[in-house]
């Protein structure tokens, strides 16, 4: 896949693709309905597959002091991108000038005149424009007066609820502490990939070596205990390891910022400074405060004990939404 930042002036290869646009946040379900939509009618066309997402995410630009909500980063995104065999992402700045665009002139300066687009794919509240002026509607008008063509997806229902596959609702199962539901509906394991940051070693001292890995812009879930599996992406060490992580404000240690603290079974290499991707399969407990070492000491030893005993259940395999 192919990570085009600048859609002017692109070269004819990356012009003329059949074009999926939203922000794609999770790259769930009911995204990859779209995406299945866009890819076969680019395979028809004989075009190259493409997908258009905005950086930063309109909410972060229009909401810069709200808590996290993203799902997938850029780097999490186009990975999971990648492996739907798309050709062409383009990544379009979120700013002020985008914000204050009108809905005539995105279809015009980016659509027409950037990208050249064959064929656009579009969810049915897709919204865009100065004030969310443009709709799908609006698209399909533009769409005949311009030359190209445009489908537009319904909503695509879970299986289970009936509810619409949203990143709002799988949101929700992960601030309520439910991993499993919103991967159902992502249709993978939901993860937070990032660096291992310097601690203080207590968990070492104590006989539990964690990795304290940085959020980043994830969405922060609820705070507690969690059967984990983490990715040590390069090295000799690489592999996918089974663990337990806690995510929380430590209150046996008074501690005030938010830390994911991964324990990762069988490992004892050096992962300071490299990438970790962390996946969260299921809740075991909420965070709660002991009155000394030794009680914690044996309560990480249960929650160990019960995030091994999960994480060796068919129904957590990790490969079950591949």
């Amino acid at each position: 896949m192919r990570l085009v930042r600048d859609i002017h002036e692109l070269p004819p290869e990356c012009r003329g693709a059949v074009v999926a646009i939203g922000n794609f946040d999770g790259v769930h379900l009911g995204h990859r309905a779209v995406l299945a939509q866009a890819a076969s009618i680019a395979k028809s066309k004989g075009c190259p597959l493409g997908v258009l997402v905005f950086e930063p995410h309109p909410r972060e630009y229009f909401q810069p002091d709200a808590p996290r909500f993203r799902l997938t980063p850029l780097t999490e995104k186009a990975r999971l991108l990648a492996a739907l065999n798309i050709d062409l992402l383009y990544v379009e700045r979120f700013d002020a000038e985008m914000a204050t665009r009108p809905a005539q002139d995105f279809v015009s300066r980016v659509l027409v005149a950037g990208l050249g687009v064959t064929h656009i794919v579009v969810g049915y509240d897709f919204r865009f424009g100065q004030n969310r002026e443009g709709d799908a509607a609006y698209l399909s008008s533009e769409a005949a007066r311009a030359g190209f063509g445009i489908s537009i997806t319904s909503a695509v229902n879970t299986s289970s609820s009936g509810e619409p596959y949203s990143s709002s609702l799988i949101r929700e199962h992960l601030r309520k502490g439910r991993p499993r539901r919103a991967a159902e509906l992502l249709g993978h394991w939901w993860c937070i990939e990032g660096p291992v940051l310097g601690g203080d070693q207590r968990g070492r001292t104590i006989g539990f070596p964690t990795a304290n890995v940085c959020l980043n812009e994830c969405l922060e879930p609820k705070h507690g205990v969690y059967a984990v599996r983490a990715e040590v992406q390069d090295g000799p060490d690489a592999g996918l390891y089974d663990g337990v992580a806690n995510l929380g404000l430590r209150p046996t240690f008074n501690k005030q910022d938010v830390t994911l603290e991964v324990n990762l079974f069988g490992y004892s290499g050096d992962l300071y400074g490299r990438p970790l991707r962390v996946t969260f399969v299921e809740f075991i407990r909420p965070e709660r405060k002991f009155d000394g070492i030794e009680s914690l000491k044996a309560q990480i030893r249960a929650d160990s004990a019960a995030a091994g005993e999960l994480l060796r259940q068919p129904e957590y395999a990790a490969n079950l939404f591949q």
